[in-house]
């Protein structure tokens, strides 16, 4: 059964992966196009609405108050669809130039919602794949090893926190491993980000040698 303190504590990788997020925005706001950095930004912010709603209703449900099914029902669909949006942008980042005549592959991008446990599965997995993945290749090209392992790590903590996701619940130590595993994995992310966007060029060099167009691009 859950109670009121594993509650509070699925709060914490919520704050951990949403600090994370946030440096991220403001490190590739100038770096990508509007459609890709569109892509990121939804993606993680669906992400963090769904730990905040999943995290709630573990909270109104523990102190009795209500079972507000509707916000644990939500949680793994928007979640999925938040990582497979994050993973598309930062594999686009990687893989194309980010110029104007981007944005419509990048918007086009975005997927349909369809029902059913193994679509949202394997949008998880692509997603945090994609993400995690892209990042530590970026980590890694800029010679900063301890960042890209770190990135891989949450990507491991990730798919563990997946598979204990669909275990029994109903028993309290599968809970509590889950809520350590998803603290470590989102700890990982933050590190990482941290030392990624460390003491960084004005251009990262994974686009240096790239004819990189910042036309149309906001970036004030």
């Amino acid at each position: 059964m859950m109670s009121i303190p594993m509650a509070i504590v699925d709060f914490v990788p919520v704050v951990l992966f949403l600090a994370a997020a946030v440096i991220l925005q403001r490190w590739l706001y100038a770096r990508m196009s509007k459609g890709c950095f569109a892509l990121f930004a939804a993606g993680t912010i669906m992400i963090v609405c769904a730990g905040i709603m999943k995290a709630t209703w573990k909270l109104l449900y523990a102190a009795g108050i209500c079972d507000f099914e509707r916000l644990n029902l939500s949680f793994f669909p928007m979640q999925a669809i938040g990582f497979l949006l994050a993973g598309i942008a930062i594999a686009a980042l990687l893989a194309f130039p980010q110029g104007k005549r981007a944005e419509a592959l990048y918007t086009a991008a975005a997927p349909a919602v369809f029902p059913g446990t193994m679509v949202f599965v394997a949008m998880m997995v692509l997603g945090s794949f994609g993400m995690c993945g892209g990042l530590a290749l970026t980590a890694a090209r800029q010679k900063k090893k301890t960042a890209a392992i770190l990135f891989g790590v949450s990507f491991l903590f990730m798919l563990a926190m997946g598979y204990l996701s669909s275990r029994d619940f109903t028993k309290p130590i599968l809970n509590w491993m889950a809520e350590i595993v998803n603290i470590f994995g989102e700890g990982a992310l933050l590190a990482a980000t941290v030392m990624l966007v460390k003491k960084q060029k004005a251009v990262p060099e994974i686009l240096e040698n790239q004819e990189v167009s910042y036309e149309g691009t906001d970036t004030q």
